[in-house]
């Protein structure tokens, strides 16, 4: 059939006919162009999920390319490019002999520094491994007051964390801030305790292992992940983790 009575057949005169020809190669064009992208990204690292390969692409071809997320995983599906969940690492081990404490922020308005301060651990993929972050932080500014990039979660490297925030105040008492908290061992543990303690700092914990409940915490490393850890490659190695870190807490 002719295209001239093929448009007048559907109502269509022969100028929308090759504009929409003309949209259609665009868009195949464009969809071709992020899944070479998005390959090449992931032969470097694998394990770059679908969200942050929406970021990264956004960054490198401009907002006005990029289409939007939902369509892009819509578009990694297609190609079979969509990783499966990864399984949940927990962080967090209530089931232990040492002492628990109540939430003591229930309904709690915070207005000033130092009045309370969460503390948290996550995990961070590098090339080589993954890595825990034991972090602190300040919930009025949320700051990050103190942190510890390690291997493990021993309660010591959370310790560190949290010399690092007390450290940074550079008071000899802080009594009149809460330190919230889940349930996990490194805050119940002896020394951590032991710690707050000396510096009048008062203990709050969550009462499950929801993170709902420790939800200013959920939020902060939510933020790190945001600005740091998906607006790039995935880090080689625990150093140049560590390097990234340490550059971006010193901005904050």
């Amino acid at each position: 059939m002719h295209i001239t009575t093929a448009c007048g057949l559907f109502g269509h005169c022969r100028q929308a006919y090759y504009q929409l020809k003309t949209d259609y190669l665009e868009r195949l064009t464009r969809e071709k162009q992020l899944i070479v992208a998005a390959k090449e990204i992931r032969s470097e690292a694998p394990g770059v999920g679908s969200v942050k390969l929406h970021i990264q692409l956004r960054d490198i071809f401009g907002q006005d390319f990029m289409i939007g997320r939902d369509a892009f995983i819509g578009l990694l599906r297609k190609h079979a490019l969509v990783l499966p969940a990864p399984k949940p690492r927990r962080t967090t081990n209530s089931n232990h002999s040492f002492r628990k404490y109540k939430n003591l922020i229930k309904d709690l308005k915070i207005t000033k520094a130092n009045e309370l301060w969460v503390s948290d651990i996550t995990y961070i993929d590098t090339a080589e491994s993954f890595s825990y972050l034991h972090l602190i932080t300040d919930a009025y500014s949320r700051r990050i007051m103190g942190w510890k990039l390690a291997n493990s979660l021993k309660a010591v490297h959370s310790i560190d964390a949290l010399r690092m925030a007390i450290d940074y105040t550079k008071e000899n008492s802080l009594e009149g801030l809460i330190h919230h908290s889940d349930r996990g061992k490194q805050y119940c543990s002896t020394d951590y305790v032991k710690e707050l303690n000396n510096y009048n700092i008062s203990i709050s914990m969550t009462q499950d292992s929801k993170p709902t409940d420790n939800a200013i915490a959920e939020r902060v490393n939510g933020i790190i992940k945001q600005e740091l850890i998906y607006r790039q490659k995935q880090f080689k190695d625990f150093k140049e983790l560590k390097t990234k870190l340490f550059n971006f807490t010193r901005v904050l």
